[in-house]
């Protein structure tokens, strides 16, 4: 079996989110099931390639008269072979790839990544690497969005397209479809048309052979009017061929072998994680407590994560003997109102704007709890983290945070079966809620030992998640033609 997967970020080359995690971890896995897997995405600016990694050119294509070179390496970590596009729009611009310096989206991005798209299409048919021809072509998220549309008047490759975030959608006007030069057998209601605009993402919906999402609840969810972002016809009408696969976590993140921790630890011996409680606080300029509860957040620092409701909420601790951490960026009105609650009750809050994955690391080894106030949440990696380390996720019961945190009640308690809090609405005083609610169970330790014991045994590695993934490859690549 041999695949193809398409992702516009993969760490560590290159991580803005989630997608970057799955990109990097999902395909090692595949390799290690004996899967023929190899990644194509952009070469930008500042790829975090190692000093002596090597680089090869395996073709130089003309897309619509622009030269684009295919350059072969491989990740840093897992060895897995890796196809950079590289083309001045991706390899002459630094930081977020797909967003400037001054916060806005890239004008370019449909071009740069209808560009990448017609790159990808040459690797998948063999125009570009002869030697080499995919079963199937693995696709992610809008910015590849385009690949199984230009794939689908031929009978293979297959395709199989993955939503991490419907919310995304890659909509432009209808001047920029027929400026990306692209068939007019594309542009109607059953294709890229999308209210009189052209939609990447549901490029990928409508042509490719198997859709996924990243949980069985987000699954459900996006097919919903609630949850559908105006695709939940469409999604229901291809239900058959949609499945949420869960996502999984790599061994990096492993309390017991963790580097970036000052002590790692296990479930059976959870000494360290105090000594990362107090490190952390001592980092992060917090009075070094251990009887106060150390509530920690990492993430976007966006609506979808619920940042304006969890702001809210920090405003109205009251005489709550707690602390707040958090680490992340974002829209500039939440980082700024972060620092301000920061500012105003540093004794409580501390706040780093930015993106650190050491800090991150710390911050689940040494937190107590870890809140995902989430509006919705496709898979969430973070409470898998969270799980893995002990440290109490208080989730919104949406996507794969319902799929994955069972809620602390006194019969959970009693079957072994409790791993966080969860709210099973979302508003402030929701969250306020969730904060009270850890705040009692921090205070009853052998209660707290207990979940704590109970999220540790869950297992969300990748190889289940993998093995998923092969199934529908195999089942994929064998299908007849409609």
């Amino acid at each position: 079996m041999s695949v193809l997967f398409a992702t516009s970020e993969a760490y560590p080359l290159m991580k803005t989110g989630g997608l970057a995690d799955v990109s990097g971890a999902l395909p090692a896995a595949l390799t290690e099931l004996g899967v023929d897997v190899r990644i194509v995405m952009p070469r930008y600016g500042d790829l975090a390639l190692r000093e002596d990694q090597t680089t090869e050119q395996v073709a130089r294509l003309d897309v619509l008269g622009q030269p684009v070179d295919i350059l072969r390496t491989a990740m840093p970590d897992s060895g897995v072979p890796v196809y950079l596009v590289d083309h001045p729009t991706f390899s002459a611009r630094q930081g977020n790839p797909y967003m400037g310096p001054d916060g806005n989206s890239w004008h370019d991005n449909p071009d740069r990544f209808a560009l990448f798209a017609r790159a990808a299409v040459a690797l998948a048919t063999g125009q570009a690497d002869p030697d080499w021809l995919p079963d199937v072509v693995h696709a992610n998220d809008w910015q590849t969005g385009l690949i199984p549309a230009l794939l689908h008047e031929a009978d293979t490759p297959k395709t199989v397209f993955t939503l991490h975030n419907l919310a995304y959608q890659g909509v432009f006007d209808r001047s920029t479809f027929e400026r990306l030069g692209l068939p007019w057998s594309l542009w109607r209601s059953d294709g890229l048309e999308f209210w009189g605009n052209m939609s990447f993402i549901k490029g990928g919906i409508v042509f490719s052979d198997r859709i996924t999402t990243v949980s069985p609840n987000y699954a459900r969810e996006i097919q919903t009017h609630e949850f559908g972002y105006g695709l939940d016809g469409l999604l229901r009408h291809r239900s058959e061929s949609l499945v949420g696969i869960l996502n999984g976590i790599g061994s990096d993140w492993e309390p017991e072998t963790d580097s970036a921790l000052v002590a790692t630890y296990s479930s059976s011996a959870l000494e360290g994680k105090q000594t990362n409680k107090a490190a952390l606080q001592k980092e992060l300029g917090l009075p070094i407590r251990d009887d106060v509860p150390l509530i920690v957040h990492v993430g976007r620092l966006v609506e979808q994560k619920g940042t304006d409701l969890l702001i809210q909420a920090l405003s109205m601790l009251g005489q709550r003997d707690v602390q707040f951490a958090c680490l992340g960026s974002g829209e500039s009105r939440f980082e700024q109102a972060l620092r301000a609650r920061a500012e105003a009750d540093p004794e409580r809050i501390a706040v780093r704007i930015g993106y650190d994955e050491g800090l991150a690391h710390r911050m689940e080894g040494g937190g107590d709890a870890f809140i995902m106030p989430s509006r919705f949440e496709p898979c969430g990696l973070n409470q898998l983290y969270s799980l893995r380390y002990g440290t109490v996720p208080l989730v919104h019961h949406v996507g794969g945070l319902a799929d994955t945190v069972t809620p602390v009640t006194p019969a959970t308690l009693r079957d072994g079966t409790a791993t966080g809090v969860v709210m099973s609405h979302l508003d402030m005083n929701a969250i306020l809620w969730s904060i009270d609610e850890f705040s009692a169970l921090f205070h009853r330790p052998d209660n707290l030992a207990r979940v704590r014991q109970n999220a540790m045994a869950q297992h969300y590695g990748w190889g289940a998640s993998a093995r998923s993934y092969l199934a529908l490859y195999r089942e994929t690549a064998i299908d007849e033609p409609e």
